[in-house]
Order: structure tokens, then C-alpha cells, then sequence
């Protein structure tokens, strides 16, 4: 049987749905979802089955109009993952219609090598009308040259499995990638310590979410099948280690539970989860962080 391979980005604004697209084509978690944006950092990539085709999945940060280090740094590599792939999907919510980030994406879309295979997925389409959507996908078409356009819903699954197997088709030959029971290429430690960050990002609000980071400094094999994982969530300020912790460490604890929680669920097995709370001042100018992250820290320099 001849076999086929190749890679995808997904690209959009923060919360456009690539994240969650991405887990519903894998048909696991692979990417951390929330409701605030901006919190898939490292270009992390899920792998799709469908029949013969494997589908590597490269769901970016989502592009925005960067003013940090880290904010260049995601948008560089969200474009590296469009320059690597066989296929681009943009994915716009069907709701918000042509926002200026729609805008400047277009803009860099246009810049792209003559011939890239670029399809549009309209999502979120049951948050509007029909004729709505119709116009939407016609404007879109008028100013891009989209092989082809689909109409999902990533989170209810509408649509999502023309997506898969038109991705499928598209895939050229070639030996699978990674083996097939493998759904991501990123090491556990760093899906372990997205997993926590997630439930961070979550409990915490405001800017705290992208002054921290979390990285996993111990991983532990146990006898009787059990992992210890122990994690550094650092933060910017004094003041933050507080917010973090909560009061009487409350927050920190149930970020805990959760994040393990979550992790005996993936591995299928007892996890015994430990976090320490650190402050780094300078973490956000720290190459070694973006390395953790899968991140260049050149890329960032302005």
C-alpha cells in the first residue's frame, strides 16, 4: 500500500479555533485550549490518521500584531510554519467576519511563493446567518486566491471531516512520519508543562497569563508504573509568586489537581505532580525559556 504524508499549518487570530480544530482532527488533546488568546506558544504539532494519508499538523501561535520579544518571537514562528508546510489552512471565525488581523494575514498570504495550496475554513458558522456566511466566504474568495473553502464548526465537528479527507487528498506520497499511535512530536515534558500552563492561564486573568511560564525540570519513571513530574512555573515579579500561590496557596493547589488530573488522563496512568512557584525577573529575555518553548529567541529581536 502506497502511503502518504506531509504537513499542514493552521493559521488565524488568537482564538480562532486552531487549537481546538487540531484536537478534533487528532481525536485527542494535543493542543492547549482556553478562552484567552494568544496561548499556544510553540508550533505544536498533532498527527492525524486518514486511511492511507498521515497529517501533520503545525497549529501556529495565532498572528497578531506583535509589541513584545515573545509576541515577535510566536508571529516569526507562526510564518515558519506556513513556509514549511504542503498545505495552509486560514481559519477566520465566521462571526467577527474581516477583522484587521484578517486583514494583515491576507496581506502576508499574498506574499507567499506562487502556487502554495491555501484553503479557507470558515468556523463558528452555526453563530451566523447562511447569507451571512455566503457573503463572508465570497469576499474572502475575491481577495485571495483559496484552492478551496469549507464551512466548520471546530468545536461541535461540523464540517470537520470533509476537512480531514480533503487534507487527506492533498498529502503527497511518502513514508508516514512518525509511528501511527503517535498523535504529537513534542516532547511530554513540554505537553506536560502546557497542560499546567493551561490551568494557570485559566484561573488567572488579566496579563498575568504571559508574564509566566511553566517548564517541566524533573520527569521521574516510578516501579510501580507511576511518573513524578516535577514542574517550575516562573514569574515575572514578587508580585505575581503571590497571585499564583493564591491565598494559603489555594490557587496553586487546585492548578495542581487539575493539571493532574488531566495528565493521569493522558498518560493512562498515576501521576504524582509537583509544582514550585519562581520568580525570574528577566525570564521574557531569556533564550534559554524560548528553547523550552520551541521558540527562537532571535526571532524575536525587533
Amino acid at each position: 500500500m502506497s502511503t502518504k504524508a506531509g504537513f499542514v499549518a493552521l493559521i488565524g487570530e488568537p482564538n480562532a479555533g486552531k487549537s481546538t480544530l487540531t484536537n478534533y482532527l487528532v481525536g485527542a488533546k494535543v493542543s492547549i485550549v482556553t478562552h484567552k488568546v494568544q496561548t499556544t506558544r510553540a508550533r505544536i504539532r498533532g498527527v492525524a490518521m486518514a486511511g492511507d494519508a498521515q497529517i501533520v499538523l503545525v497549529d501556529t501561535p495565532g498572528l497578531f500584531r506583535p509589541r513584545r520579544r515573545l509576541d515577535r518571537a510566536m508571529v516569526a514562528a507562526a510564518w515558519a510554519g506556513v513556509a514549511d508546510a504542503d498545505v495552509v489552512v486560514l481559519l477566520i471565525e465566521a462571526h467577527r467576519g474581516i477583522t484587521p488581523g484578517v486583514e494583515s494575514i491576507l496581506e502576508g498570504l499574498s506574499n507567499l511563493p506562487k502556487g502554495r495550496v491555501v484553503a479557507l475554513a470558515l468556523n463558528k458558522i452555526d453563530k451566523v446567518r447562511s447569507e451571512v456566511l455566503l457573503g463572508l466566504a465570497k469576499e474572502m474568495n475575491e481577495r485571495f486566491a483559496f484552492v478551496k473553502t469549507f464551512m466548520i464548526s471546530a468545536e461541535k465537528g461540523y464540517g470537520v471531516t470533509e476537512l480531514k479527507g480533503w487534507l487527506a487528498d492533498q498529502m503527497p506520497e511518502s513514508p508516514w512520519l512518525y509511528p501511527e499511535d503517535q498523535i504529537a512530536d513534542l516532547p511530554l515534558r513540554m505537553i506536560a508543562a502546557e497542560m499546567t500552563r493551561e490551568k494557570l492561564t485559566l484561573r488567572l486573568h488579566q496579563e498575568l497569563p504571559y508574564q509566566l511560564t511553566v517548564e517541566t525540570e524533573n520527569w521521574e519513571e516510578r516501579d510501580d508504573g507511576s511518573a513524578r513530574i516535577d514542574q517550575i512555573v516562573y514569574v515575572a515579579r514578587d508580585g505575581h509568586k503571590g497571585i499564583v500561590l493564591g491565598k494559603k496557596g489555594e490557587t496553586i493547589k487546585a492548578v495542581s489537581q487539575a493539571s493532574r488530573a488531566e495528565l493521569e488522563e493522558f498518560l493512562g496512568r498515576k501521576v504524582h505532580l509537583f509544582l514550585q512557584v519562581k520568580v525570574r525577573p528577566n525570564w521574557l529575555e531569556e533564550a534559554e525559556r524560548y528553547s523550552e518553548m520551541g521558540l527562537n529567541f532571535r526571532d524575536g529581536n525587533t
